[in-house]
């Protein structure tokens, strides 16, 4: 969590604690209220400034998180930042990348 939005983190603590208690409910027990404030931040609020907005509509995306668009979002993420190719050397890479010869 960043430093700057801890104060207002402490302040809808209570709306994270209730939407972990959701997804619990749904059988994502291992969803904590970090990554539910995390995924808000990095994705609902991505592009606004959270400081300025009106603690109503904090809480009001928070307790609108469903289940299936915070585990689209965790796929996407796991997706984005996996390496797909980190079992394999740089000379199979090589090799796997390169076009095929094509007699005409």
């Amino acid at each position: 969590m960043e430093n700057k939005y801890e104060d207002i983190y402490t302040h809808v603590l209570p709306a994270l604690e209730s939407k972990k208690s959701e997804f619990e409910v749904y059988q994502y027990a291992t969803v904590l209220e970090n990554d539910i404030w995390k995924y808000c931040v990095s994705k609902k609020w991505r592009k606004k400034d959270i400081a300025k907005l009106p603690l109503y509509q904090i809480v009001n995306d928070i307790l609108s998180v469903s289940p299936a668009e915070y585990m689209t979002y965790e796929q996407i993420d796991h997706f984005k930042t996996e390496n797909w190719f980190s079992e394999i050397n740089q000379e199979e890479l090589q090799l796997l990348l390169k076009p095929k010869n094509v007699d005409a």
